[in-house]
């Protein structure tokens, strides 16, 4: 079979999650053709312009205007603004045709049985044979779809539901026909998992597929477990969020986000389809379901739903829930019992601990979750088959389609098999066959590990089979235990074989503290001496937050000085070992790499980066300069970019400003376009599951190539007075506009004298221990001031900046 490729595709329907798909495919380097319907009557602003109902901007309206609000959403849909252009909006009627181009054709109209076929009519009549044809739909049934469709769609036609936002919840559900070529649902699901970085997952064409299907139920359960136990919206948030590895958002207030309508009439769509379903069936809708339907109290597309806030007239925002019981709004009240408070201290160390607290006891909490589980236990056990012929796929729709942290079957391993089962008898609610057989096994577990790679129980064949798609996912879970070299406080050494060791952060928020920089300087070693090359990453939520500003304020209020310039330089050593090892050290960072965290990937050998990477050195925050290495390399990289004739201080000056501004990318890609990664060396993954394997393959290939480490920079070109003196006006001209605070132009100056080289008379060359030396200085002046201690202080109470 001819291989095939995705070039350019065609989205019918821009609405938000049409649009959203199209930014994706966007962001993943694919052309797309944006369309939707003609408007039939003109806005006031397009009669000013003297436009008619048959001019080309009113015609394409529709599709125009959800591209231009893309770029205004947040958090944004495309990883930077200018991925917009590969976007090309049109319209239905007059751009139709042009689908005969494109490798690949999305549905994504109202959710409507009959309009999604009309759709199709008119696709059949422009649509190259061969061309992918797929439904966005979270619920209408695939096979109807397909009814008076030729021979040709059919083989090529499947469900594809993305989750909403498209950029940021990985999963995507595949759900082929009877009609659809084995090959062709290979290829959608080999293609999202690769191009797309999404979790792909085979469902069968049931109501909800399985990600709503589990989903739904489980919210509705959840609103009728909190009135029936009586708690607060506050209560089950707390609950529901992220002491048990679920999104802070909690229940309730994930309604408002989405929007209350849209999740009552799922419940509703979902009773409607499925009558034989017992336990969607036997759902019932508390008072408040009808009272806030009745008044259209929708959530945050409404303004009020389950929360509401306002300000008051002194401008101050005064936030509100709902009383469940009264059904009149409330002050905001936090849970602060002793009770929630201990859950806390279990979860942020282990969410088996936390369960282990939450499900063992007799309070109106622990009851509440009791029967949660349960209740969700039962109905994932006994939908099995019936919606996936696999319990992964369950699962993994749950951590991809809703973020949890653990899938059901996860949870219930978490717990116990037996524990399980008990709670499911206690509260009513029936266990099937296939479980009892489990629990009856030597083994009662629905997940085992072997040789460091997951399997999973297999409902018909009653066997442990290996859970498909590992061969690219190294998971430090299942091989930390029996692969660790080596291990402190602020990391893990694990053996990723082949000669590959890598280095995982354990410290809170895997900043990079005095144990975090002994395990570098370890693993560093280690490699040098035994294996071929080292990868530095994690699978925490952040790759890191950077260096121990604990530790510095100490030193500095205690005027410790010379032990905190030991620290500094301690820490740009070990910089300067990482980019000057006889080994190739690969850096693989995700979500927040900020500050240290950001300098350790900038003297990397490579980068490897995951899509969603928002880095920056933001030291700016907490009164001080990059101090370990990131204002040298930020200079160092302007001057590699000098050329003749060119004004060199503009390329300077913006890495000044976006040190001076804290500025952090939104995208891995937008970090490469702020400079911390390079087009020509560094890589983009799109998968997290394949961030640490791919960053392994590029060690290996590093070091079977006969890697050498780089020559250190002796001729570093800096600007001396001609960089100082633009910088300081610069500077002095944003206080006056009241840009900056006095004292934010007191730092820009200090980062102006290191990044300028000094007050060099002329331009001159220089080497990297010149710049370090500088760049030291100046942190450790700027930690002897006041402000700067304050806003060390604040940021360690706070956990945000102070501009003082």
């Amino acid at each position: 079979m001819k291989k095939r490729y995705i070039n350019k595709i065609a989205i019918i329907g821009s609405g938000i999650m049409g649009t959203g798909i199209a930014c994706h495919f966007a962001n993943c380097g694919v052309e797309v053709l944006l369309l939707d319907i003609v408007p039939k009557t003109l806005l006031p602003t397009e009669e000013k312009k003297g436009l008619t109902l048959d001019s080309k901007e009113v015609r394409n309206r529709l599709a125009s205007q959800s591209v231009l609000n893309a770029g205004k959403t947040k958090p944004s849909p495309v990883y930077s603004k200018h991925i917009l252009t590969a976007i090309t909006p049109g319209n239905i009627e007059d751009d139709l045709h042009k689908i005969k181009d494109v490798d690949w054709i999305i549905e994504v109209v109202i959710e409507h049985l009959d309009i999604k076929k009309q759709i199709f009519e008119h696709i059949e009549q422009y649509r190259t044979p061969g061309t992918l044809i797929s439904s966005n739909t979270s619920g209408i049934p695939i096979h109807l779809m397909t009814k008076g469709r030729s021979d040709d769609f059919k083989a090529h036609f499947a469900g594809t539901h993305f989750f909403n936002p498209v950029r940021y919840l990985p999963l995507l559900e595949i759900i082929p026909t009877s009609f659809t070529k084995p090959e062709v649902v290979d290829f959608y699901m080999h293609y999202g998992e690769v191009f797309l970085g999404k979790t792909t997952i085979q469902c069968k064409d049931t109501p909800g597929f399985i990600g709503n299907r589990i989903g739904v139920y489980t919210i509705g359960k959840v609103l009728e477990l909190a009135h029936k136990y009586e708690l607060t919206i506050e209560e089950a948030d707390f609950l529901t969020g992220k002491v048990i590895g679920r999104p802070k958002t909690g229940t309730f207030k994930l309604s408002d986000l989405v929007g209350f309508d849209t999740a009552s009439t799922v419940i509703n769509g979902l009773k409607a389809a499925c009558p034989q379903d017992a336990m969607i069936q036997d759902l019932s809708q508390p008072p408040f379901v009808h009272y806030l339907i009745d008044n259209k109290f929708f959530g945050n597309k409404s303004k009020k739903g389950f929360y509401f806030k306002e300000k008051d007239k002194d401008g101050v925002w005064n936030r509100f829930a709902l009383d469940l019981n009264t059904l009149d709004y409330r002050t905001l009240k936090r849970p602060r019992s002793e009770f929630t408070k201990t859950a806390k201290q279990y979860s942020d160390k282990s969410i088996k601990k936390a369960l282990d607290f939450l499900l063992n006891g007799e309070n109106k909490e622990s009851l509440f979750l009791q029967e949660h589980f349960a209740s969700t236990f039962a109905y994932a056990a006994q939908k099995v088959s019936e919606i996936s012929d696999n319990l992964y796929a369950i699962d993994d729709a749950m951590k991809t389609g809703y973020a949890w942290k653990y899938g059901p079957f996860e949870y219930w391993d978490l717990i116990g098999l037996h524990n399980g089962i008990k709670l499911i008898e206690s509260f009513g609610y029936s266990v099937p066959d296939w479980i009892n057989e489990l629990a009856q096994s030597q083994t009662p577990t629905f997940y085992s590990i072997s040789y460091g790679k997951p399997q999973y129980y297999d409902v018909e064949t009653k066997q442990y089979n290996p859970k498909p798609g590992q061969d690219t996912n190294i998971n430090l879970d299942h091989i930390r235990d029996t692969q660790t070299l080596w291990a402190n406080k602020g990391g893990h050494i694990i053996d990723l074989h082949d000669g590959i060791i890598l280095l995982e952060f354990t410290s809170k928020m895997n900043i990079l503290n005095s144990e975090a920089l002994q395990a570098i300087n370890k693993a560093i070693d280690l490699a040098e001496n035994h294996y071929k090359g080292l990868v530095i990453s994690n699978q925490g939520e952040h790759f890191s937050v950077g260096a121990d500003i604990t530790m510095i304020f100490m030193f500095a209020v205690e005027q410790e000085y010379e032990e905190l310039n030991f620290a500094i330089q301690y820490f740009q050593n070990t910089m300067m070992r990482a980019r000057y090892s006889n080994i190739p050290v690969v850096v693989a960072p995700h979500n927040m790499a900020l500050g240290g965290g950001c300098e350790l990937s900038l003297h990397a050998d490579k980068i490897v980066a995951h899509s969603e990477l928002y880095m920056g050195l933001v030291e700016f925050g907490v009164g001080v300069i990059p101090g370990g290495g990131g204002s040298k390399e930020m200079t160092r990289r302007a001057a590699e970019t000098f050329t003749k004739g060119d004004v060199e201080l503009n390329r300077l000056q913006t890495n000044f400003m976006n040190i001076g501004t804290a500025k952090v990318s939104t995208s891995a890609l937008e970090a490469m376009e702020l400079g911390y990664l390079k087009p020509e060396r560094d890589i983009i993954v799109t998968n997290r599951n394949q961030l640490i394997y791919t960053a392994k393959q590029h060690a290996l290939l590093l070091a079977n190539s006969g890697y050498t480490p780089p020559i250190k920079r002796k001729n570093i070109k800096v600007l001396g007075q001609q960089a100082l003196g633009a910088f300081y006006v610069g500077v002095d001209s944003m206080v006056e506009g009241k840009y900056i605070s006095p004292y934010d132009a007191e730092i820009a100056k200090k980062l102006a004298f290191v990044m300028a080289g000094g007050a060099l008379s002329e331009p001159a060359y220089v080497d990297e221990a010149y710049l370090l030396n500088l760049e030291r200085r100046a942190f450790l002046e700027l930690c002897t001031k006041k402000k700067t201690l304050e806003r060390i202080q604040h940021m360690m109470q706070k956990g945000k900046p102070l501009r003082n």
